[in-house]
């Protein structure tokens, strides 16, 4: 898979300078792969499974909340590192490391990564039904012709870039606004974050592999690649990178969490059908119901853009042109879109079904990150891996492979 060849002395003193001369544009890649590795990660799903945990586990959630966010950072933290110091996608790395086991996960990511995204698309509809009144296949198709836009504008990684940063904030901001607004027991929750009523550790592998799984564990680090802040000298910076990244979608967990809480811990009860957005509505009025509207939107469609993005992303090698990509990319939504008109969603088991690849395509690709880090020093440029980094990422794995035998399980009594 598109070998790197050594660098002459012309290009190695071109990528001394570029490194040593940082850019705008290079910079605001770098904020774009971060936002889009968090926006990836807040989907509905995450909506949803964030609402329903609040419900069951009222305060006690903070410690879930925490202990993911934790294993997250050790999990990105390798995978950035492997992928931006390389600068090789992870199919790429997969292929170096046993010819063909990078298309074989590049297979996987695609399984789970087209399902799942004809249930963002679906999202979108729900979202503009929301926030607007908008028929939900209707709100959907303009959803997706949003998404198809942007990859079909001349500078698409710049679009792109601004696009996930600008609704990454405002989901936040709106988010945060409800949580003020519905009053939450902050010091209560802030005491559960590290002395729990209860340990839940179904919630906690939820969280986990909901953030970190499938397609969503490479959507910020390809797109690094794409930012020029590759290479041992940008070690530093990657780091930063990928744990700012998982401390913005941390936050969005954390103030959705919060804003849900303030309502249930009155003793308020939700609608069953849409519990987040009942909850919203509660703590807002009908405001609380189309500011739900706009971040359920903001949520499904920056997913729709990371899913297509880091899927074609595996399909695809650094070779193809940035033309061909997107095309590609435009095709892919196409696809789904069509798919969710036909079914009019992703079937359950589908959903189920492609949450188990997610929990098998977790430790598969991490395996490989840390393989590299360990024993394929040639791939990292001669860079010295830092042991604590690698110590980090073999305990994170271990859970990984916990999580991969939970999905194995799951899909056996899903097909049984």
């Amino acid at each position: 898979m598109d070998p790197r060849t050594p660098l002459d002395a012309g290009s190695r003193q071109a990528e001394h300078e570029h490194a040593t001369t940082p850019s705008r544009s290079g910079r605001s890649a770098l904020l774009g792969a971060m936002f889009l590795m968090a926006t990836s990660a807040i989907g509905p799903g995450f909506i949803t499974q964030t609402t329903n945990f609040t419900v069951q586990l009222g305060v006690a959630f903070a410690f879930a909340i925490v202990v993911s966010i934790l294993v997250d950072i050790a999990v990105q933290m390798n995978v950035w590192r492997v992928i931006g110091v390389s600068g090789l996608r992870a199919n790429e790395l997969a292929n170096r490391v046993a010819p063909g086991l990078g298309w074989a996960l590049a297979l996987l990511i695609l399984l789970g990564g087209l399902v799942f995204n004809i249930g963002n698309i679906a999202g979108t509809g729900l979202g503009t039904d929301a926030m607007m009144g908008l028929d939900p296949k209707l709100g959907a198709v303009l959803s997706a012709a949003l998404a198809v836009g942007i990859f079909l504008v001349k500078r698409a990684g710049a679009a792109l870039d601004k696009i996930v940063v600008v609704l990454g904030l405002v989901m936040i901001g709106l988010t945060a606004w409800i949580a003020l607004t519905s009053g939450p027991p902050v010091g209560l929750a802030l005491k559960n974050s590290v002395l729990p009523e209860q340990v839940d550790v179904l919630a906690i592998t939820t969280l986990i592999g909901g953030t970190v799984g499938g397609y969503i564990t490479y959507a910020g680090a390809h797109r690094l690649i794409e930012s020029g802040r590759t290479g041992p000298e940008h070690a530093s910076e990657i780091a930063k990178g990928s744990v700012y990244g998982i401390v913005v979608t941390g936050i969005m967990r954390s103030v959705l969490f919060l804003a849900v809480l303030g309502v249930v811990h009155g003793g308020a009860k939700l609608a069953e059908d849409n519990p987040a957005a009942s909850a919203f509505q509660q703590a807002a009025g009908e405001f609380g119901l189309r500011a739900f509207g706009v971040i359920f939107w903001a949520a499904a469609i920056t997913s729709v853009i990371g899913a297509s993005y880091t899927t074609v992303s595996f399909l695809t090698t650094q070779s193809t042109s940035a033309r061909n990509r997107n095309l590609a990319t435009v095709a892919f939504i196409a696809v789904c879109t069509v798919l969710f008109l036909v079914l009019g969603k992703a079937p359950v088991k589908l959903l189920v079904f492609a949450g188990g690849f997610n929990g098998l395509i977790l430790p598969i690709g991490f395996t490989v990150i840390l393989w590299v880090a360990w024993r394929r020093r040639d791939l990292l440029r001669d860079y010295a891996y830092p042991k604590w980094l690698l110590a980090v990422g073999v305990l994170a794995w271990l859970l990984t492979l916990w999580l991969g035998w939970q999905s194995i399980t799951g899909l056996q009594a899903l097909w049984s």
